[in-house]
C-alpha cells in the first residue's frame, strides 16, 4: 500500500533525496540540511496546533510511504497562508496603452509589475513523486489528495488556493528569463538566486529587484517566450491542476516566470465532488464489480493517512479489512472522506 502521512524527523533523509532528485527550480525544496529540517518542525507543530480557527503560518508536509519496503515515494504540501512572516513575490501582468488620437498611432503594451497580491491566501506546493513511482495514477492521487485535506479542515486555510508551477530552464538549470534580469539587475546566476529564495533569504528581491513596471518588449525574445510558460516536467502537473479548475490569470514567477494559477477552494472538483461515508471493518474484503479508484483520507488531523483503493462507483460505505483498517488509523464506524479519482 502507499501510504499518505505527515512527515515525521525520521523522514529526513529521504527528504533530502528528494529535495536532490527534484533539480533545478523547484523553490520550495531546496538542498539545504537546516531548511528541511526547519521544514520537518514545522510541519510536526502545524499537525499538532489544536483549535486552529483562521489560516496562519502552518506548514503542512506529507510524505508517500510504500509500506511494503518503508521507502519515501515522494512528498507533497500545503502552505495555510503564504507572505504573512516575509513578503510574497510575484509580477503581475498588465497593459499600458500609449494612444495619440492626433497623429493616429496607438500602441497596447505589455508590462510586468512587481507585486505581494496573493498574500494571505493558501498555496499547494512542494509536489515531487520519485522517478519509480511515477504510474499507477500515484502522482494523481499525491496532488489531489490535498484538496480533501482543504475540504476536510477548511477553517485552517484561505477561502483561495494557489500554486506556483516551474517555468522554463534549461538542464544546467538556466533560465532564459532570469537570464536577462541577471544582465540588467542581478549579478548571480539562476540556482544561486533560486536557492536563496528556497532558504528564505529574501531580502536581496527587495533590494536588487526593478521597482517599476518593465515593459515586456524590452526583454529579450528568449525571455519574452518563456513568460507564463512551464518547464516540461511540470506539464502533467499544470494540466491536473487545471482539470481541478485551477486557471492563469497574469501572475507570474519573479526568477523564471512560470505561471500562478489560483482557484477557489469551494470550487475545486474534488472539492465538490468528495463525500464523506462510514467505514465498516471486516474479517475480509468482499471483491468489488466495476471498482474505480478512489482517494480515501480519514478525518484525523494528527494521524492523518490517505490511500488509493478501489471502490464501488457511488458507494456509501467503506470496507476495510483489519490491515487496512490498522494502516488508515481507522475502526468501525468511523468516518472517511473519499473522492473518484
Amino acid at each position: 500500500m502507499l501510504l499518505i502521512r505527515p512527515i515525521k524527523p525520521s523522514d529526513y533523509e529521504a527528504l533530502y533525496q528528494c529535495a536532490i532528485e527534484s533539480g533545478h527550480g523547484f523553490t520550495s525544496l531546496p538542498v539545504d540540511q537546516s531548511l528541511l529540517e526547519r521544514r520537518i518542525d514545522r510541519a510536526q507543530k502545524a499537525f499538532r496546533k489544536e483549535n486552529v480557527e483562521t489560516p496562519g503560518d502552518e506548514s503542512y508536509l506529507f510524505v508517500m510511504e510504500d509500506t511494503e519496503t518503508g521507502t519515501i515515494a515522494g512528498v507533497s504540501g500545503i502552505e495555510a497562508a503564504v507572505g504573512l512572516d516575509e513578503a510574497f513575490w510575484h509580477y503581475r501582468l498588465g497593459k499600458v496603452v500609449h494612444h495619440s488620437e492626433k497623429l493616429n498611432i496607438y500602441n497596447a503594451l505589455e508590462t510586468l509589475t512587481l507585486c505581494n497580491d496573493y498574500t494571505g491566501v493558501s498555496e499547494l506546493c512542494t509536489l515531487f513523486l520519485r522517478e519509480p513511482y511515477r504510474h499507477n495514477m500515484n502522482g494523481r492521487t499525491l496532488s489531489r489528495f490535498r484538496m480533501l485535506f482543504l475540504a476536510q479542515f477548511k477553517q485552517r486555510f484561505s477561502d483561495w488556493v494557489i500554486a506556483e508551477m516551474r517555468g522554463v530552464s534549461d538542464d544546467n538549470g538556466d533560465s532564459p528569463f532570469w537570464t536577462w534580469l541577471e544582465d540588467n539587475f542581478f549579478s548571480m546566476d539562476f540556482p544561486k538566486a533560486d536557492y536563496l529564495s528556497g532558504i528564505g533569504d529574501k531580502t536581496f528581491i527587495a533590494e536588487l529587484m526593478p521597482r517599476f513596471p518593465i515593459y515586456t518588449n524590452l526583454l529579450s525574445d528568449e525571455a519574452q517566450a518563456v513568460i507564463g510558460k512551464v518547464h516540461d516536467n511540470t506539464r502533467p502537473a499544470l494540466k491536473l491542476l487545471e482539470s481541478e479548475g485551477f486557471r492563469f490569470r497574469g501572475f507570474v514567477d519573479i526568477f523564471d516566470a512560470g505561471p500562478t494559477v489560483e482557484a477557489e477552494v469551494c470550487n475545486l472538483n474534488s472539492v465538490r465532488n468528495s463525500k464523506v461515508v462510514t467505514v465498516s471493518v471486516k474479517e475480509q474484503v468482499p471483491e468489488v464489480e466495476a471498482a474505480v479508484p478512489h482517494i480515501v483520507c480519514n478525518t484525523q488531523l494528527e494521524n492523518f493517512r490517505a490511500t488509493k483503493l478501489l471502490l464501488t462507483e457511488g458507494a456509501d460505505e467503506l470496507i476495510l479489512d483489519n490491515e487496512q483498517a490498522e494502516k488508515m488509523h481507522l475502526s468501525d464506524g468511523d468516518d472517511v472522506r473519499i473522492v473518484a479519482l
